[in-house]
């Protein structure tokens, strides 16, 4: 039985983790991140990797950072036939990168060398882009920058956000792997070296990202909503306190007003104009202090004092 210790975080790992027991792999250890506060109490709450390993009875490690660290010497110690990540979060050493007999493999929620880095289901959103996919690549020192191994695409559908593109990703990730892992143990498959003059980035998302430029068309808000959602939620400025956009849509209706302007309250939302006259229907929100709710609860309750012609700000 072929020995693994996998390396994971959030939900998306999760699928690729059972997967691999499933299909009578041998885990002999998750490393994972460490438990984090959550929430407005912040409330100590273990990595959904954690989650599942513990309920599989599988050991596990949550190094604050790896490098150098007593839980790399236990991986080491463990001596695995392959080391798996998929969304760890954390730089790996050569040292540890290179012990095991196969090496060390990457899941990453793209189509390498495009979008490398930590967000890229959000960039892919956020930038319009009509596909993505799943990497299976070799890992190396440089940020997600080995050898191609396999490749599969997925097609990204006008409803689809965060969330869901992970949930997507994530069994494609599993089935891509399960796939991808005979051929590795069998040195029976032939690495592509990534073009770098095509590598893009996807880096962290930063506060300044997060915020809402009305002066983007109505699509690209969208964008930009579905590309935040359900984490870390785009937001704008309204009488100067912040409101988080969950869910919109853009209109097939054009307008002159300035970017930023309501330009219609109704009954079950409230429209804002966007640049080169589009417009953008804001159907769930959360104002400075209160609870996630739909626009018709808002323009009910402290939206009341919304009006035609205000100003959202960014």
């Amino acid at each position: 039985m072929t020995s693994v210790v996998f390396m994971g975080t959030p939900a998306f790992s999760v699928p690729i983790l059972k997967g691999l027991i499933e299909n009578e792999y041998e885990i002999k250890a998750v490393v994972t991140q460490p438990d984090r506060p959550v929430g407005r109490k912040k409330v100590l709450t273990p990595p959904p990797v954690k989650e599942a390993a513990v309920e599989l009875g599988i050991p596990v490690l949550q190094p604050e950072k790896i490098s150098g660290s007593e839980e790399m010497q236990q991986v080491l110690d463990l001596d695995p036939d392959i080391i798996v990540t998929a969304a760890f979060g954390q730089f790996l050493p050569e040292k540890l990168l290179y012990a095991p007999e196969f090496g060390s493999v990457n899941v990453h929620a793209s189509l390498l060398p495009k979008y490398r880095g930590g967000a890229p289901v959000h960039y892919a959103l956020m930038n319009g882009e009509k596909e993505t996919g799943v990497t299976i690549m070799r890992m190396v020192k440089k940020m997600d920058a080995g050898d191609i191994l396999t490749q599969a695409k997925l097609e990204i559908k006008d409803t689809d956000d965060v969330g869901t593109l992970f949930d997507r990703l994530s069994v494609l990730g599993k089935d891509l792997l399960l796939e991808t892992l005979p051929m590795i143990l069998t040195n029976t498959i032939t690495p592509t070296p990534q073009k770098e003059e095509d590598a893009t980035f996807s880096p962290n998302i930063s506060r300044e990202l997060e915020r809402i430029s009305w002066d983007k068309t109505a699509e690209q808000v969208d964008w930009q909503v579905r590309g935040m959602h359900p984490w870390p939620v785009a937001h704008t400025l309204w009488q100067e306190q912040r409101v988080k956009i969950y869910q919109g849509q853009p209109l097939e209706k054009k307008t002159n007003a300035k970017p930023g302007t309501i330009v219609t309250i109704n009954k079950k939302s409230f429209e804002v104009a966007c640049g080169d006259g589009t417009v953008y229907e804001v159907l769930t929100l959360q104002p400075a202090g209160k609870a996630k709710m739909s626009a018709v609860n808002f323009l009910n309750g402290v939206g009341r004092q919304l009006n035609e012609g205000d100003q959202l700000t960014w």
